[in-house]
């Protein structure tokens, strides 16, 4: 069977918690394969609200095995948080829940030195969210990080001492204090004791083995496509590769092993944190997208910036991914407006007009060039029958497939799950 992909198209927080909690009966197994800690997939169901950051989505639902596979950063302390906070709907980790031996491990420095280096960029910092997430990445790519399956070996404690005083060293280079190390530390291998128990495997074989048994899989991504270490907005970007491509990588799958891309966007653009946002809204409109979408980050609970849709980023995004099937969220939030607006072109500060991103989109003047749409101006939160959609919101559907040439298989009308309608969509057959 070929594996599935589902990824974000814009800076993240697309809504690929809920969406992978939609499709997840369809599959026997889901597996993160990048990022963190630094993720927030929020869920909804039941009148309850669930946020996982590093097990996958498809953990409420008892026939299905999740991975958490080698592309990941784990943080053995923020596991456990979310294993306690999961106990009580008494899901079989046990059963569904396996780590790649692979995965790079986060230390308690990796978190000071997130800081540290934060702190030292003044006015330019990035808007990390302080996780660790950088600098374990960057330990994994100078080959000295820790791995998940380390924790197993009779020498942990010796390579954990080694990186550790290599951490040291680089924090006093930056003055900067770390006296809670030690309460941290504690915290951290009590952690460590508690990760032991779970099921540690050779993830590449064990999701190789699973295609070969014909098991029905999907790869689950952490941020967005606009955030990719190297397509993204560099250097606002997160550490890993968010692309379909990096499924493969994060996992150990062939790419002749890869079917479906799915590609979840927002009905408009929001982004967190420091970086370029052409469709950028700093008035009244801008605020309330904010308020009817609710967008504060579901990690940090920092204020999301919020904008207007904007097609050449996700030409862009399409392209790269080879996305099959799009997935628009958050429609309704558009509820509220008389008119709205799709950014089609970016117009350049020599005058060309284009609908590519530019290299140095991070310094270039941009003015996004904008198609403008009626609204529907009315609730739409309960409809959930295509054929009882407004003939304008209708309109606007149709006039991003045709801009993007993909079909939107699904769209999202609400936290719910039941507030969800497919088009014409194979993702849960």
């Amino acid at each position: 069977m070929a594996v599935d992909i589902l990824l974000g198209l814009q800076w993240g927080d697309e809504g690929k918690g809920k969406i992978v909690d939609f499709i997840a009966p369809r599959y026997q197994v889901v597996a993160r394969f990048q990022g963190g800690p630094n993720a927030g997939h929020t869920l909804e169901f039941d009148g309850i609200k669930h946020v996982l950051h590093q097990i996958p989505s498809g953990i409420f639902h008892d026939s299905i095995i999740n991975i958490i596979g080698n592309g990941v950063v784990l943080d053995a302390i923020i596991f456990k948080k979310e294993i306690d906070g999961l106990r009580k709907y008494n899901v079989n980790f046990n059963k569904n829940l396996f780590i790649s031996k692979k995965a790079q491990l986060i230390i308690p420095t990796h978190r000071l030195l997130d800081a540290a280096y934060e702190n030292s960029k003044g006015d330019k910092k990035i808007g990390s969210t302080l996780k660790g997430i950088g600098p374990t990445y960057q330990d994994k790519i100078a080959r000295q990080g820790l791995r998940v399956g380390d924790i197993v070996s009779d020498d942990f404690q010796s390579k954990y001492q080694k990186l550790r005083d290599s951490h040291k060293t680089i924090l006093d280079f930056y003055q900067f204090d770390y006296n809670n190390l030690e309460a941290l530390e504690k915290e951290f291998f009590e952690a460590i004791e508690h990760l032991r128990t779970f099921n540690l495997v050779d993830s590449e074989y064990f999701i190789n083995k699973l295609i070969a048994e014909k098991k029905t899989i999907l790869a689950e991504g952490a941020q967005g496509s606009l955030l990719d270490i190297d397509f993204g907005s560099y250097p606002f970007v997160t550490s890993s590769n968010t692309m379909a491509a990096g499924a493969c990588t994060g996992l150990g799958i062939a790419p002749s092993h890869v079917g479906e891309v799915l590609g979840i966007f927002k009905a408009y653009c929001t982004r967190v944190g420091g970086g370029p946002f052409p469709t950028e809204l700093n008035d009244e409109q801008g605020e309330t997208l904010r308020k009817q979408g609710n967008e504060y980050g579901s990690t940090t609970g920092r204020p999301r910036r919020c904008g207007w849709i904007d097609l050449p980023a996700l030409k862009y995004a399409i392209m790269l991914n080879g996305v099959t099937q799009l997935l628009m969220m958050k429609v309704d939030v558009l509820n509220a407006f008389e008119e709205i607006k799709v950014c089609t072109h970016y117009q350049l500060k020599d005058g060309s007009v284009v609908d590519t991103l530019p290299f140095d989109i991070v310094d270039a003047e941009i003015t996004p060039i904008y198609k403008t749409f009626k609204g529907w101006n009315k609730s739409i939160s309960e409809d959930i029958n295509a054929d009882s959609l407004p003939a304008e919101l209708s309109d606007y559907i149709q006039y991003i497939e045709s801009e993007l040439g993909v079909p939107v298989s699904l769209i999202s009308l609400g936290p719910d799950r039941k507030q969800t309608i497919l088009r014409n969509s194979s993702i849960t057959a």
